[in-house]
């Protein structure tokens, strides 16, 4: 066996769980992926792109010099440039120079609302920390987001509003306490497969009960004690129906309603109409499988509710998670260990991003950006004349391409993301972005969106930068570098540094002292001194095991579950509900009902393991389609299919499974030659302006074998 230089621990750079790697280095090279057996997170565990998806590092495609696009685009006939061929390598200076001269031109003649901004769930804390300080500092801009908005924003919107609070309240680890828990909307085994095995282990070895509610037969149905099987869109009025039986039952909680919530009286009214014979015909479920939930989720001794974008990517998102903290507030199962609601965090730094600022409406630390108070604060912090800062809300990652034209958004800065496959209605969305004037993409790779670009700045890896990642249950945690950066690539936060020094002075504000940052845990240090959920969180104290938000000071031990006395509102607030159909019901010429989602191989967009060899062992997408349907289409399994809806039509292979009920279809979303958000519909829930990706109409007829995409499979390289 090849003995390695070194060990370096680190985070693993895909989902939310955040599990403990250990990168083994041979002469600056990356040959093997480890975990330890004592690790905090996942105890020795690693799913498959954890433990061999880290090649994306030294794949030929990764771009590691800055580049400029050869022909300057102009407004509505901008192109995508996939071919190296269209780009000319520069220098970092000339790159930069560019970069400032356009963002610096587009600001001083059109002003703040121009300038956009999508910050990074894949990035560091410090990263996103500095890019948001970069856009409101100096562009005085709050058009700022990143992916949360398309994944969890319903979920943070219904937290603030009931409890003040929006990050998952327990540790998935305590699921072992738990005696009952319910998983809805998440395929947790492909999505979090390291939370779903402390899942198993809570019911193989202590014995708790599991609850599924999905539309998909997922592999948690079998080790559920019942599985209610919605119809997608069908969320509110299933756990309302569960509330109904509950307080019909008595079974509530009302030592703990008195004293720690308020406008139950009028919740309760609201759940009158709600009866399990009423849940049934609207949503398919068996009215006695509703009663029995109901009933088992409240009589339990500790219970907790585990969801993930199912329940969030909805027009009634924001409705959907405030059924389940109604649930949760009726029952009393939060403020314990093995209680709670929890929101399973899609990628490494969703939770981070978020704390850190990277939204249109909050400073860190949550903090409205419409308050005097706060906006005060940060204009001390950053030394900005008295009110610099703006006030006014910014826009959302889906309205930022929506306000692009004259008089609107004219210049992007994209760090790591890629609008253009997680966007709904890619057609409308590539309109969009053909009428930016300019377009700065800081990554990897030349993937969908950064294909767009005017100037690419190449970023490095996690496995060579610094920083730290805040995984799904608020454990800040350590990114350590463990090799050098690969050819001119540079760390995020120094790109964002030189980038906002070269601006200030562009704009005669000078202030460099301000990005002059030696390490990044000056960087974490600068928001602790404002956030205080991050006063006590400094490296020195996070070199072996991570803290758990809110830390309060240099002493405090960190928080692994919260609101064992009081929510951050003082009360929890019960919320009464109506249930409103989809946005896009099927009907004759639409029929079916899509609704998307990850695979294990895969990663969200795959701009990270379309790149490694994830890609060779899931190289094409797949569409489940019930056996039902599939007989009356004609289609048997990996035949071809055409899928359309109102807004696109892509072709790909069926996988004919009973996987999925009768009228419902399933596509992931990872795939570019088939991007299921071509199909995916663009209305937003009001008050989350989250798109909704579960629920749109569509029509599947044959294909032909020659209409299907040819699957790329990623080139690898280094010394294979």
């Amino acid at each position: 066996m090849t003995q390695s230089d070194r060990i370096v621990s680190t985070t693993c750079p895909f989902c939310g769980v955040g599990c403990n790697l250990e990168l083994h280095i041979k002469e600056d090279f990356i040959y093997r992926v480890t975990s330890p057996f004592d690790g905090v997170v996942n105890q020795g565990n690693l799913c498959i792109k954890g433990r061999f998806g880290y090649d994306f590092v030294y794949n030929k495609r990764r771009i590691t010099t800055p580049m400029i696009r050869k022909t300057r685009q102009q407004p509505g006939e901008r192109t995508q440039a996939f071919d190296l061929s269209e780009w000319q390598p520069v220098s970092w200076e000339e790159a930069m120079e560019y970069t400032v001269d356009r963002l610096v031109e587009i600001y001083q003649r059109d002003g703040s609302h121009a300038m956009a901004v999508y910050c990074c769930a894949k990035a560091t804390n410090e990263d996103n920390y500095l890019l948001q300080k970069l856009f409101r500092s100096e562009f005085r801009s709050n058009n700022i987001d990143h992916c949360a908005r398309l994944c969890h924003a319903a979920s943070v919107v219904a937290l603030q509003m009931a409890i003040g609070s929006s990050a998952m309240s327990n540790t998935a680890s305590e699921v072992v306490d738990s005696d009952v828990f319910i998983v809805t909307g998440s395929n947790t085994t492909e999505s979090h497969p390291i939370i779903s095995l402390q899942m198993k282990a809570a019911i193989k070895k202590h014995g708790a009960k599991l609850i599924v509610i999905d539309p998909r037969r997922i592999e948690m149905v079998d080790y559920a004690a019942l599985w209610l099987p919605e119809k997608p869109g069908t969320d509110v009025v299933v756990y309302s129906a569960m509330a109904h039986v509950i307080l019909k039952e008595k079974l509530y909680n009302q030592k703990f309603i008195d004293e720690r919530t308020e406008n139950f009286e009028e919740f309760a009214k609201s759940m009158e109409k709600f009866t399990p014979e009423y849940a049934e015909s609207i949503s398919g479920v068996d009215r006695n499988l509703i009663v029995q939930a109901a009933r088992m989720y409240a009589t339990a001794k500790t219970a907790a509710i585990y969801w993930a974008l199912g329940v969030s990517e909805h027009i009634n998102g924001t409705a959907n998670a405030l059924s389940l903290i109604n649930l949760t507030l009726l029952t009393g199962h939060i403020g314990r260990r093995g209680t709670g609601l929890n929101p399973l965090r899609g990628q490494n730094n969703v939770q981070g991003a978020s704390d850190c600022g990277a939204m249109p409406w909050h400073y860190p630390g949550y903090m409205s950006v419409a308050d005097e108070e706060n906006a005060q604060k940060w204009e001390q912090a950053w030394n900005i004349e008295p009110g610099g800062l703006s006030r006014q809300l910014g826009l959302s990652t889906t309205e930022i391409l929506g306000a692009v034209g004259p008089g609107g958004v004219r210049a992007l800065y994209i760090m790591g993301e890629n609008p253009m496959m997680s966007e709904p209605n890619l057609n409308h969305a590539r309109q969009k972005m053909e009428q930016l004037e300019f377009i700065a993409a800081q990554d990897l790779f030349i993937n969908e969106s950064t294909s767009f670009a005017d100037v690419f700045l190449p970023a490095t890896s996690w496995a060579e930068k610094e920083g730290t990642f805040t995984n799904t249950d608020r454990r800040v945690q350590r990114v350590r570098q463990a090799i050098p950066p690969v050819g001119q690539a540079r760390a995020d936060w120094q790109i964002i540094c030189d980038l906002a020094k070269r601006i200030e002075k562009r704009l005669g504000r000078p202030n460099s002292a301000f990005w002059d940052y030696k390490h990044p845990s000056e960087i974490l240090e600068e928001m602790g001194s404002v956030v205080k959920d991050y006063a006590g969180v400094k490296y020195n104290r996070i070199e072996e095991v991570g803290l758990q938000t809110p830390v309060w000071d240099d002493q405090h031990p960190g928080t692994p579950f919260l609101f064992s006395e009081s929510f951050p509102h003082g009360l929890g607030k019960f919320h009464p509900l109506t249930y409103h159909l989809s946005a896009e019901m099927p009907d004759a010429e639409y029929p079916l009902i899509l609704t998307t989602g990850r695979v294990l191989e895969h990663w969200h967009g795959g701009t990270l393991t379309r790149n490694s060899w994830m890609d060779d062992l899931y190289p094409e997408a797949l569409m489940e389609i019930n056996p039902v349907d599939a007989a009356s289409l004609g289609l048997n399994d990996r035949d071809p299919a055409r899928v359309s809806s109102r807004r696109g039509t892509i072709v790909l292979r069926v996988h004919v499974t009973p996987k999925v009920n009768p009228g419902v279809v399933f596509i992931p979303f990872f795939y570019g030659p088939a991007a299921a958000n071509l199909l995916t519909n663009d209305a937003l829930d009001p008050q989350a302006k989250i798109p909704e990706y579960k629920v749109s109409a569509v029509r599947v007829t044959p294909a032909r074998y020659e209409e299907l995409p040819q699957p790329e499979v990623a080139q690898r390289r280094g010394r294979y």
